[in-house]
Order: structure tokens, then sequence, then C-alpha cells
């Protein structure tokens, strides 16, 4: 399956912006749908974003029109954008990709959103 590592987390003030990446360990052009999910500490892990490998993209209600989420099939990268970030952002925030061989996920990269 293919290894996926997140970057770009961080701490940031509310209002503020920060990309996240998701780099794969092979190429993602076949990769049907590849994914940003995030857990809150003491909360269930929850949807953010998906994107189809023909660029069809969705978005849970909590982010739209905040957030937005890219792939760069030459760079084997999948982004979220995420701007006008709020205190209830704050997570851990995962990348998964789906194959027919089965799901993979990333270890998550940590946003805290505070001032």
């Amino acid at each position: 399956q293919v290894q996926l590592v997140e970057s770009g987390g961080g701490l940031v003030q509310p209002g503020g912006s920060l990309r996240l990446s998701c780099a794969a360990s092979e190429s993602i052009f076949h990769i049907y749908v590849m994914g940003w999910y995030r857990q809150a500490p003491g909360k269930q892990r929850e949807w953010v974003a998906t994107i189809t490998s023909g660029g069809t993209t969705r978005y849970a209600d909590s982010v739209k029109g905040r957030f937005t989420i890219s792939r760069d099939n030459a760079k084997n990268t999948v982004y979220l954008q995420m701007n006008s970030l709020k205190p209830e952002d704050t997570a851990v925030y995962s990348c998964n990709a789906v194959q027919v061989r089965g799901t993979s996920w990333g270890q998550g990269t940590q946003v805290t959103v505070s001032s």
C-alpha cells in the first residue's frame, strides 16, 4: 500500500491560514480518491474533504468555503489549504488514499488554532 506523510501543521491565530501537504511514496495518478480527515481531542475522527482522480472535490459543511483540497499528480502530493481558521478547527489532520488493494493513512499533523 502507498505510504503517506503529512506536513504543514502548526500553531496559528484565529482567522489565519495554513497549507497542509500529504506526500505519497508512489504515484497518485491512479488513486481514485484521496482525502483529509481530522480528530480533535476527545472526539471521533471526522471527514473534512476528498478529491477524486478526475478532480472532483467534496467538503464537509463545517469547512466549505474556507478549505480547499487539491492534488498535484506530478509531485505525488495532495494539499489542504485552510483559510479563516477557527479554534474549533484544532485537531490532528490525517490524509488517506483509497485504492483497490486497501486504504492507507498517514500519521497525521497537528493543527492548533489559538490566540
